[in-house]
């Protein structure tokens, strides 16, 4: 399940299937698929206790105070709301925007559909570096079981008070996000980030049934990351093709449900919801007139204010009620876009759109007429809203050649991250890849326990010596060993005045050892059984395929990095390369169609495009690229390996080596066969039956065990449980 829905056999699928059917009718809110994934990670007790007999730690939940700027908390994050008396443990089940300028009845700005976070008015996208939001949170407040839970008197009381939650037993924050970059992240994207940093203690549990670490195999971040994304996917996949199950983005919710709203003939019913689509619908279409012609109306109806404005509404849009209320009305309104429009637009010419995914539930486009616009996917966040209140883009000269440009690195945040490999009384070993601005600017950054280390001891700025061995390669004298600068000021601490060896390239594995106390640090690569062939080079060395992919790009050296003076081909390599998304092995794959944007910075002209045309159809034909076909989502996110419902995009992508073939348990032809022979079962506890006590060799291999999930210090064995070493059984 750690490669992806469509890697996981039909049987299995199915029990999966069963398993979420079960847990989406239980739960009272739509199931988005973190909540799934924590569901089938933690263990969600379908019996009434949820999460109550799971393994979380409550102290590792982060904490919102009120009146303090809060993190990013994706839809799925385990939290603990701080009031004045016993603290609240929720998980986040629906999150949106609470823009303020946003009216009671879901009138919306335009420049509010589809703004940039921070965005401080129309056309002004702000600079912050930081920016913020507010946002609304919904907590299910009983996930954790009764004994967790607030009596029905102590929720009231502080729904009441309106100062932790308000009246609707909601929480609205005011989100800092630490880059611009980061509040670009789709959601699915975000959560892994907060379960690999924010939740990462409670995601290595050694406690959980099986650990991330133990799936697969590793606990280096690009590992991890790669794992868990494809068990998200794995898990969308399941919702999204379960039979039972309605989807509204990433939210999952029962079609009996949905049926039985319709026939509700009470607040929020089918009445109800079909006045809203009525509303939509009309909201730009003006009234009719005997004589002249129309100005053309664009309005924007955001779901979630709109819905509070229904008689008798009020309480069932208390608590996890407005995320079901949320994506009914949602799900209402796109069966009707498609089954009575043309790609959105009406008989009577209005033409409706989904416009922005996130603002008040999910902002609305009417627009009257709407004849006149190119039709597309009217369920792909189009942003017209915010798009309408920038400059229009000058055009360019008929007959103007375009140079090229450097085009922006992707939003990898865990690219050629760090990895703690060992730390005891001795030495502190880490590694890490070499990174092209390493190369570029003659430095490597230290581990931070390193650096902390040695500024404690010699100071901001001592002159340790860097000694290094390049396996199977002798290397010149004063390449060998270095003196060198630590620049300890700030964080993370790092070695500049580093002369790198010359066939060391972006990617290459490095191993860095610096003994406790001292000036000296080691850096050693390892050597591959054979050599692979990957572009134009011969790798003999471990090296890591994500950074090698990204970095070493045409116009990628030591010398610098630059697009300028590439020929058709080559920036075509490089744009898929540096722009595409990558896995786990070194692919990139990217959306073709945005290709001749991508590589020209606008689209290109006349001979640049049919030179472009020509050298995609070579590098294709050459193998050198390859075709895939994807999809995209509701909220304009492309997705791979295409997901059933999903409109199909086709992609283009980079393959930088043929993908080693892995035999599971240790030889013989990777059959079907052979696996239901022999099953490899991961270290887990196991229950004791009463008065019997585990071994003190099995306490000593669980703190292995623990240790192995990244957990220096080791775990002690829980009272009552033992722990079962990794093994193999067959019939």
């Amino acid at each position: 399940m750690t490669k992806g829905y469509d890697a996981v056999p039909e049987e299995k699928r199915e029990r999966l299937r069963r398993y979420l059917e079960a847990v989406v009718a239980a739960r009272p809110a739509p199931v988005h698929t973190a909540v799934a994934f924590n569901a089938l990670y933690f263990g969600y007790d379908l019996g009434g206790d949820g999460y109550g007999g799971s393994p979380l730690s409550l102290d590792d939940f982060p904490v919102i105070t009120f009146g303090e700027c809060a993190p990013v908390l994706p839809v799925g994050a385990m939290v603990c709301v701080a009031t004045g008396s016993d603290p609240l443990y929720a998980e986040i089940v629906h999150r949106e925007g609470a823009h303020p300028d946003v009216g009671a009845l879901g009138d919306v700005p335009a420049w509010v559909s589809g703004a940039p976070v921070g965005a401080e008015g129309p056309g002004r996208p702000g600079n912050d570096p930081a920016p913020r939001r507010r946002e609304l949170l919904v907590p299910d407040l009983h996930a954790f079981g009764p004994a967790l839970s607030l009596s029905p008197t102590q929720l009231h009381r502080l729904r009441t008070r309106r100062r932790w939650i308000n009246e609707d037993g909601h929480v609205v924050v005011d989100v800092c996000y630490p880059s611009p970059e980061v509040t670009r992240r789709d959601d699915l994207t975000a959560y892994a980030d907060h379960l690999l940093t924010t939740a990462r203690e409670q995601l290595l549990s050694p406690f959980v049934p099986i650990s991330l670490a133990a799936l697969v195999g590793s606990t280096h971040d690009d590992d991890l990351r790669a794992g868990l994304l494809g068990l998200l996917d794995t898990v969308g996949g399941v919702l999204d093709a379960s039979a039972a199950l309605r989807t509204w983005g990433h939210y999952a919710m029962t079609r009996a449900s949905l049926a039985d709203c319709w026939q509700d003939t009470g607040p929020l019913g089918g009445g109800d919801l079909r006045s809203f689509v009525a509303a939509v619908e009309h909201a730009a279409t003006p009234a009719k007139r005997r004589h002249g012609r129309t100005a053309a109306v664009t309005a924007y109806t955001a779901v979630g204010p709109w819905l509070r404005g229904f008689t008798g509404a009020t309480e069932l849009l208390r608590g996890v009620g407005y995320a079901a209320a949320v994506c009914r009305a949602n799900v209402a309104l796109a069966d009707v876009v498609h089954g009575d429009s043309d790609q959105g637009l009406f008989e009577n010419g209005s033409r409706i759109t989904l416009d922005d995914a996130f603002e008040g539930g999910g902002v609305w486009r009417s627009r009257y007429p709407g004849g006149a616009e190119a039709l597309g996917d009217p369920l792909t966040p189009a942003g017209h809203g915010w798009a309408s209140t920038l400059p229009a883009p000058s055009e360019p000269e008929p007959e103007a050649e375009v140079d090229p440009v450097d085009l922006p690195l992707a939003d990898d945040a865990s690219l050629g991250s760090s990895e703690l490999l060992r730390k005891d009384a001795d030495e502190i070993v880490w590694r890490a890849p070499l990174r092209l601005s390493h190369l570029i600017g003659g430095w490597i950054p230290l581990h931070p326990l390193v650096a902390r280390e040695l500024r404690g001891s010699h100071g901001p700025y001592p002159m340790p010596r860097l000694e290094l061995d390049h396996a199977g390669q002798t290397l010149k004298e004063d390449e060998a060993v270095q003196q060198v600068t630590a620049e300890l000021g700030d964080e993370p601490g790092r070695l500049t005045g580093v002369i790198w060896p010359r066939d060391f390239l972006p990617g290459l594995m490095l191993e860095l050892r610096w003994p406790r106390g001292g000036t000296v640090i080691r850096l050693t690569t390892t050597q591959l059984e054979e050599p692979v062939q990957i572009g134009d080079r011969v790798v003999g060395h471990c090296y890591d395929p994500r950074v090698l992919t990204r970095e070493d790009a045409p116009g990628s050296n030591r010398h610098g990095d630059s697009a300028a003076g590439l020929g058709p081909r080559q920036l075509v390599i490089r744009t898929v390369r540096r722009c595409g998304l990558l896995t786990l092995d070194g692919h990139a794959l990217l959306d073709r169609s945005v290709l001749p944007n991508a590589v020209y910075g606008r689209r290109p002209l006349g001979a640049q495009a049919a030179a472009l045309e020509s050298a995609v159809a070579e590098l294709l034909a050459e193998r050198l690229l390859e075709p895939a076909l994807g999809s995209r989502d509701v909220w304009g996110q492309p997705h791979y390996p295409a997901r059933n419902g999903q409109p199909a995009i086709p992609l283009i992508g980079y393959r930088p080596a043929r993908r080693r073939v892995i035999r599971p348990w240790g030889g013989g032809e990777p059959t079907h066969r052979r696996l239901d022979v022999v099953q490899f079962v991961p270290g887990h506890l196991r229950r004791l039956r009463p008065g019997f006590l585990p071994s003190e060799a099995q306490r000593v291999a669980f703190r292995e065990h623990c240790r192995s999930l990244g957990k220096a210090d080791g775990w002690e064995l829980p009272y009552g449980y033992t722990f079962v070493t990794e093994h193999t059984r067959g019939r």
